[in-house]
């Protein structure tokens, strides 16, 4: 034996689909002294030898002789506050899992609870007792009770009388309405106990759930979740994540055909879920607010399950984590409603058991833990678009925001690029991310980026048109075709972003008056003073700053600030650096720099121009883009940052 055995069967266990929920179950290995039990709030599929505490067995056994009050709450503090005094010294700061009596009640040793959707298709069904006595007649069956304290008082009773029944220790024990315990004394035992019940459950399964991908009108569901977002926090700290498959439609087609999800049918439900989902029909803003408030009202807790009729499911969480814990959560009671017709329909749980996990501190404490990562960061819930973020300037500032705490969207035409960077940003910074491939001149491609984003993540907080290019030449040498091909990446689809990133924020603004957004070009100095034989650029970034001025004093009634930040040259970039088409290329090859014979030479010249005797760097953009998100009173300015080269007259 060692902890080591329980370490590696446990993250067998959590790691298997479909077995544990929201890296919930719990294992434990015990001797004749302790019992070594995963602690609350850590997740099977990672924990290591420090999750698991460590409990004296003869203070645990002490428990059943105890008497506890006859107050709910008051015996269930009582319990837990005896079983915590159970740790050994050094396990002050963990808190044991919450079924840790029940793992002590079986003398073998090793012990796995888990909460497989397929067990629970037949412990949430009508007909479960029957079928597993019928099924599995060495296995032992408790009633739903209360958990805590009660439940494993009825677990001893019923492993006590199976004992005096059949003689032996009983290996496998059934909850109703939430899952399953196996033990046995080998880890190799218990493999197969869990092999034998779960290849007996498979060979009864003929009608099973259906999550291939199917159609649906997502452009409602862009202008439905945004809402949604915004209703559960009017700041916009929270993330809704969307999904549209056909046993999602299968219960979103009907009110009728949603019913069977509206009560909940275990406590993981109703802990990451709610006690009940929420199912829309009007569309509208106002319609959707309307339903939201009403159940929130009734119910006392805000949905975190929506389903919009014909369209699809809405997971709402206060972080990506929580809705993403929730869309999983809520898959698996649609898998469990739907394989429980197997076993005679589905039984949902008592009301009586349902106010009691919506009130019991120990499943709040178990949700609040194992949903725990959020940060105080100052964009922490926010989500960013930046375009032409794959590298350079807009990577440089994705990174930033995301350093703040915001979820961010990388698009780009370089979508191998976009997704590189897009992973490396996620995994330096532990925020969700999106690489999206944007042509920000196409109409349907800036749509499709829009629309990818919000049922991603739930909405859109900051868009940062970064997208530019560059071509310079004298009028003799501009070409028509290079003209247009500069307005429309610089002029034009700034215009197309500002329009469709704007939809989104004004469906956030009516759901929060209050709430207030930023759209932030990523213009230049250029757009601030004329440029020689770069006239293509300069003139589509003076129009940006014309278009900020217009959009802003547009959309100032949304409570959506515009602003520009007018970067000095990027001398270190690739824009300017890149040895076959950088600006220092160009400009050599256009003749822009009287005298030059080399790029060191041009490269000079335009450093000699700049006060701070510098280039421009990507943190002096990110900061300036930070400054104008944190300034709540500014719109519709164009911020130099060009080391004084270009100052606000």
């Amino acid at each position: 034996m060692s902890i080591n055995s329980l370490v590696k069967f446990s993250n067998k266990y959590g790691s298997l689909a479909g077995f544990v929920l929201a890296g919930g179950g719990n294992t434990s290995y015990k001797n004749k002294t302790h019992l070594f039990v995963k602690g609350s709030g850590t997740s099977l599929k990672t924990i290591t030898e420090e999750g698991f505490v460590k409990m004296k067995r003869n203070s645990l056994g002490a428990i059943w002789n105890k008497t506890y009050s006859a107050d709910t709450a008051e015996r269930e503090a009582q319990v837990l506050s005896d079983m915590m005094a159970a740790k050994c010294h050094g396990e002050e700061a963990k808190r044991p899992s919450v079924e840790t009596l029940l793992h002590d009640l079986f003398p073998q040793t090793y012990v796995l609870h888990v909460h497989p959707t397929k067990v629970n298709a037949i412990t949430c069904s009508v007909n479960g007792e029957a079928i597993v006595n019928e099924m599995f007649p060495e296995a032992v069956w408790v009633d739903e009770c209360e958990p805590g304290y009660i439940l494993a008082a009825n677990c001893k009773k019923n492993l006590t009388e199976y004992k005096a029944k059949s003689g032996k220790d009983a290996s496998v024990l059934f909850l109703q309405n939430h899952g399953i315990f196996f033990a046995a004394d080998t880890v190799k035992d218990l493999n197969s106990t869990v092999s034998t019940v779960m290849s007996a459950i498979n060979a009864k399964l003929t009608v099973k759930p259906d999550y291939s991908v199917c159609e649906t009108d997502t452009a409602t569901a862009a202008k439905i979740a945004p809402v949604l977002r915004m209703l559960y926090n009017a700041e916009g700290g929270a993330a809704v994540k969307f999904a549209a498959n056909k046993t999602v439609m299968k219960f979103a087609q009907s009110r009728e055909a949603f019913e069977v999800l509206r009560e909940p049918l275990s406590p993981d439900h109703i802990v990451y879920c709610k006690a009940e989902p929420l199912f829309l029909e009007d569309f509208t803003p106002a319609g959707i607010k309307a339903a939201f408030d009403e159940l929130t009202s009734r119910r006392g807790f805000m949905p975190k399950i929506v389903f919009a009729k014909g369209i699809g499911m809405f997971a709402i969480g206060g972080t990506m984590k929580e809705a993403e814990t929730a869309l999983a959560v809520w898959e698996d009671c649609m898998s469990i409603t739907t394989l429980a017709e197997n076993f005679g329909g589905v039984r949902h749980m008592a009301p009586a058991m349902v106010d009691f996990i919506v009130n019991w501190e120990v499943e709040s404490y178990r949700a609040k833990v194992s949903l725990a990562g959020g940060n105080a960061k100052a964009l922490a819930g926010k989500i960013a678009i930046v375009t032409g973020s794959a590298q350079g300037f807009g990577a440089g500032v994705a990174e930033y925001l995301a350093k703040e705490g915001a979820a961010v969207v990388i698009a780009d035409m370089n979508v191998g690029g976009a997704q590189a960077t897009a992973d490396k940003i996620a995994a330096d910074y532990g925020v969700p991310t999106l690489a999206v491939g944007a042509n920000v001149s196409d109409e349907a491609s800036v749509a499709a980026m829009i629309e990818k984003t919000v049922l991603a993540f739930g909405g859109l907080d900051i868009f940062v048109n970064n997208a530019g290019i560059v071509r310079a030449g004298s009028l003799e040498e501009m070409t028509k075709s290079n003209f247009e091909l500069v307005a429309a990446v610089n002029y034009t689809a700034y215009f197309l972003c500002a329009k469709y990133a704007s939809a989104v924020m004004k469906l956030q603004r009516a759901a929060a008056p209050e709430y207030m957004a930023d759209i932030i070009e990523i213009n230049s100095k250029s757009g601030l003073s004329g440029s020689n034989k770069n006239f293509a650029y300069a003139g589509s970034k003076f129009g940006g700053i014309g278009l900020t001025q217009s959009f802003a004093m547009e959309l100032a009634p949304y409570g959506i600030k515009v602003n520009a930040v007018c970067p000095g040259n990027f001398l270190d970039g690739p824009l300017w650096s890149d040895p076959e088409k950088g600006l220092f290329v160009q400009y050599l090859n256009a003749g822009k720099v009287p005298g030059a014979k080399t790029v060191a030479d041009v490269r000079k010249f335009y450093e000699s121009k700049v006060p701070l005797g510098r280039g421009c760097r990507i943190e002096d953009v990110a900061k300036a883009v930070l400054y104008i998100i944190s300034q709540k009173y500014e719109t519709g300015q164009a911020v130099p940052v060009t080391g004084g080269q270009e100052m606000l007259k």
